[in-house]
């Protein structure tokens, strides 16, 4: 059994934005009975409690459970009864205002986004550690979200733009409509790291598991590590893959 088990959020764990199944959550209180179970992704602390804290039983053990929410830009451990934070890469009002500029000027030169149009949400949300851009709108109905942008290319061409007028900032691929910018090297290799060092672990006896481990993917980061990678396609896969883990 490895030291620690790092997962994906959306599109792993869950499908976009939500809950975790009874399914997966039986499985994870029992890895978490095992070893060490880490979640990744770009969504903020709150989305993290309601997709896959909130659907834990009373009884998991959460002292084995750590979040990273916002791409690794922030961690959590349970300690005294709650959730504490270790660290956070906070952006500075003045960095998330030209996070938030660059976003709207971009989207006007990429005709991509017409900011005219009324979205699902927010647009653009500041995450304390992330600026979130979803080009549909933070609350997109799934399968919006999925015909926007099936093969990458807007999100492509939006990181491109981007990472060129943002050069002190990581413009990574977050959902399927959306970009994440953090700062200039914070992303999941950031994250994966840091959790390491605090447990006290080797890298190269993670196992990361995530359904974007391809070049342009939100997992890619990760490659770049000595974690060993499990890739998956969706959360029926990642379900599989933990019940081998638990047969072992």
């Amino acid at each position: 059994m490895p030291p620690l088990v790092m997962f994906d959020l959306d599109q792993t764990l869950t499908e976009s934005k939500q809950p975790l199944t009874p399914h997966m959550a039986e499985l994870l209180a029992r890895l978490l009975v095992k070893t060490r179970v880490a979640v990744i992704s770009g969504g903020g602390l709150p989305q993290f409690l309601k997709q896959v804290v909130d659907q834990l039983s009373p009884d998991v053990k959460l002292s084995h459970l750590y979040l990273l929410p916002t791409s690794g830009a922030a961690l959590y451990e349970w300690r005294d009864g709650a959730w504490q934070k270790v660290y956070e890469e906070e952006l500075s009002e003045k960095d998330a205002a030209k996070v938030a500029r660059a976003i709207r000027a971009v989207a006007a030169e990429t005709g991509l986004v017409d900011f005219s149009i009324p979205s699902y949400g927010e647009r653009i949300e500041y995450r304390g550690s992330q600026v979130t851009f979803s080009a549909n709108g933070q609350e997109a109905p799934l399968e919006i979200k999925a015909r926007w942008d099936p093969d990458k290319s807007k999100r492509r061409m939006l990181q491109k733009a981007l990472s060129a007028c943002l050069p002190d900032f990581s413009v990574g691929m977050g959902g399927s409509n959306s970009v994440d910018i953090t700062y200039k090297g914070i992303d999941k290799a950031y994250g994966l790291t840091k959790l390491a060092e605090r447990l006290n672990v080797p890298v190269r006896e993670i196992v990361y598991v995530g359904d974007q481990l391809t070049p342009g993917g939100n997992d890619e980061a990760v490659l770049r590590t000595l974690a060993k990678t499990r890739a998956v396609n969706g959360p029926s896969e990642t379900a599989l893959f933990i019940a081998s883990l638990l047969s072992e």
